[in-house]
């Protein structure tokens, strides 16, 4: 069952557990009958996520530290609330004081991501778990102004976590249940528990694949014993005021193929269709969130294995586009289904077209675990994704694609190479993608490689799948205009 939150003007008597927000250039003014002086010998400083359990009238009450009063952010918020979560797991029912410190200004902003950071904190993978020990947290009452500004933006922090909750249990499912065949099969729940009215669902078998020439997605699934699918979902409303096409890689294990990865390489590759994880998840949260915008995710799905059919090194495809491709590493396979993707979502010819993907290591290396790189050929999208960003606390860093770079990926046997040399791996892979974007058609590429999972817990996030991408998509859809045509690189 899932977290409920309502919206109380007092902490109920009946709480098992109150949480008080303490700064930590307050620590002692706050106004809470607390001691200070047991805390402060506790070692607790009021930092950013710190918690400290007491008792105090009759009950325990978890001090959350949320930083200074200066740098309290939503993503402060939400960071504390997901550390709340983990520390009241053990118990049914909060009360939340958390929304103390906030002013009217930014009040709503607090409450969605205090609700987001209460739902991420507590979420679990337990799908093969014998005993398995979920969070017994079901019932929070916030203390707040229940005014109907904050009823919404409780309910879309419910929204957007769950949407994010999707998209992790998806990457967290094992590459050998969650088959491509079960991961478009995902798309059809959240289209079928949707708005009638508003989704609109394809699914393309490997006949229909053939028939459409997607030749990448079909390279990369000729090792595969499962069969290949393409998905196009699509949130289409009634007077939509701009398109946005969506494009997520669905590669639900990725062993390699014939360019095998090391065993220690394939561990966590299950993961590698949290582009397209993250695309579902948005879709799945503007059927609740209702936005005035077209939205239509594209997502190629297949495994990336070593069958004896498999593409081989030298290997030529040719993409929906009609350009061809020499394979030069099966192990940077990912552009190739994306090629044909990125082709179908410019023939719809949206207003622009973003698309997120493992792609490369060569970002982790660039930006470490925690930053999504960002390329494109349009400033005033690029920029639209990176506010999008900032106001969901997904981290994105603006990389270039130097345009002399491109010579990296001339091939003397077909119209490109899937792969440049060993030095800027991320900017080439975008430039790749360039390629099969239509011309003029704003286009903004995520790497997602280092964030979309996650060694560890570390604030909103758990260990495992991270749903990275859906808080960014679902700002992005939600204040989408369309860019000028006109304008791009």
């Amino acid at each position: 069952m899932p977290v409920t939150a309502t919206l109380v003007s007092s902490v109920p008597a009946r709480a098992e557990i109150v949480a008080l927000p303490v700064r930590s250039d307050r620590l002692g003014d706050e106004p809470y009958d607390l001691d200070w002086k047991l805390l402060k010998a506790l070692g607790f400083e009021g930092k950013d996520g710190q918690i400290q359990m007491v008792a105090a009238g009759g009950r325990p009450v978890a001090v959350v530290g949320m930083g200074t009063s200066a740098e309290l952010t939503p993503a402060v918020i939400r960071r504390a609330s997901a550390s709340l979560a983990r520390a009241a797991s053990g118990c049914g029912w909060l009360a939340s004081s958390l929304l103390d410190p906030a002013t009217e200004e930014n009040r709503s902003a607090f409450a969605q991501a205090h609700l987001e950071g209460l739902i991420l904190g507590s979420y679990g993978y337990h799908a093969h778990k014998s005993d398995p020990k979920p969070s017994k947290l079901k019932k929070v009452s916030m203390v707040a102004p229940a005014s109907s500004e904050m009823r919404e933006a409780v309910a879309k922090g419910r929204c957007v976590a769950e949407a994010v909750c999707v998209a992790r249990d998806l990457a967290n499912e094992p590459g050998g249940s969650l088959t491509p065949e079960k991961l478009a099969a995902a798309a059809r729940r959240i289209a079928e528990d949707g708005d009638g009215d508003g989704y609109k669902l394809e699914i393309w078998g490997k006949e229909k694949i053939n028939a459409e020439r997607l030749g990448g997605l079909l390279g990369v699934n000729r090792g595969s014993e499962q069969e290949p699918r393409f998905v196009r979902l699509e949130w289409d409303p009634p007077g939509a005021k701009g398109f946005l096409a969506l494009v997520g890689k669905g590669i639900t294990f990725d062993s390699g193929g014939l360019s095998i990865k090391p065993a220690t390489g394939m561990e966590t590759m299950k993961m590698d269709m949290s582009g397209a994880a993250a695309v579902l998840g948005a879709l799945k949260a503007a059927g609740t969130l209702k936005p005035s915008v077209r939205v239509a995710g594209f997502i190629p799905i297949t495994d990336n294995m070593t069958g004896g059919d498999a593409t081989r090194p030298g290997d030529v495809l040719r993409i929906r586009n009609g350009k061809t491709v020499e394979v030069l590493n099966t192990d940077a396979e990912g552009r190739l289904v994306l090629a044909d993707a990125l082709s179908l979502a410019s023939e719809a010819r949206p207003d622009a077209i973003l698309d997120l993907a493992t792609l490369t290591g060569a970002c982790m290396v660039a930006l470490g675990a925690k930053v999504a790189g960002l390329m494109g050929n349009h400033a005033d999208f690029i920029a639209a994704v990176q506010q999008a960003a900032e106001r969901s606390g997904e981290r994105v860093w603006n990389l270039p694609l130097p345009a002399d770079y491109r010579k990296q990926l001339d091939s003397e046997v077909a119209d490109i190479k899937n792969i440049g040399n060993r030095w800027g791996g991320t900017l080439t892979a975008g430039l790749f993608l360039a390629e099969f974007v239509a011309d003029g058609i704003p286009w903004a590429h995520l790497d997602i490689a280092g964030p979309a999972w996650c060694d560890s817990t570390d604030g909103e996030t758990s260990r495992g799948g991270t749903g990275f991408g859906v808080r960014l998509l679902v700002e992005l859809i939600s204040r989408f205009q369309p860019p000028g045509r006109g304008e791009c690189d």
